[in-house]
């Protein structure tokens, strides 16, 4: 896990804040490099951290006909938050993941880990679901995956375009569900009773 060097980066903080034309001597900028230091250790704490190994040391045997009758393993309206590498702004949303196990599972939990732990790292969301979904391929050896992330982009919403109420939606599959039958299965699986509230 990247350890952030706080007073490196608050005097960094402090410099772009001057930078802008901001009296960082003031009251009300005096915390403020410190404070946003803070922030980013949550924003790259996932930096440098392997995920595939959480989940390959975890794996849950599947026996007999339970491996070969293995059914697809889907969540809905995962939470998530990242970083965008572009522009250093946050964006935000659900993942959809599934994943159809090989000779293996794992606990959900681990699967909430999964997504945390590649959230938290600056990236692109197309290259946010390409990473959940070969680290699942990895992982547990699975015979297919997909990942569904529907995000509000912070660099369309608060700056450029400023369109507050746009959403991106991104796919990513491999293994058996990459095909496009299997892929528009899981798709509806993934819509069946879906009732997100945003």
């Amino acid at each position: 896990m990247t350890q952030v060097q706080s007073e490196r980066a608050a005097a960094a903080v402090r410099e772009l804040l001057a930078a802008c034309g901001l009296d960082v001597d003031s009251p009300q900028y005096a915390k403020t490099p410190h404070r946003v230091a803070a922030a980013l250790g949550e924003f790259v704490a996932g930096v440098g951290v392997d995920p595939v190994p959480a989940l390959r040391d975890n794996r849950i045997p599947l026996e007999g006909a339970a491996r070969a009758d293995a059914q697809v393993v889907l969540l809905r309206n995962i939470r998530f938050r990242a970083l965008c590498e572009h522009h250093l702004l946050p964006f935000d949303g659900w993942v959809q993941l599934a994943y159809l196990p090989g000779e293996s599972i794992v606990g959900l939990g681990r699967l909430y880990d999964l997504v945390e732990t590649c959230a938290a790292r600056p990236t692109l969301q197309e290259n946010f679901g390409d990473t959940l979904v070969d680290a699942l391929m990895l992982g547990l050896d699975a015979r297919g995956a997909v990942a569904v992330v529907e995000a509000r982009q912070g660099c369309v919403s608060d700056r450029g375009p400023r369109q507050a109420d746009s959403e991106t939606v991104t796919l990513a599959a491999r293994g058996e569900l990459a095909s496009p039958q299997q892929r528009a299965d899981v798709l509806r699986m993934l819509s069946l009773g879906a009732n997100r509230s945003d």
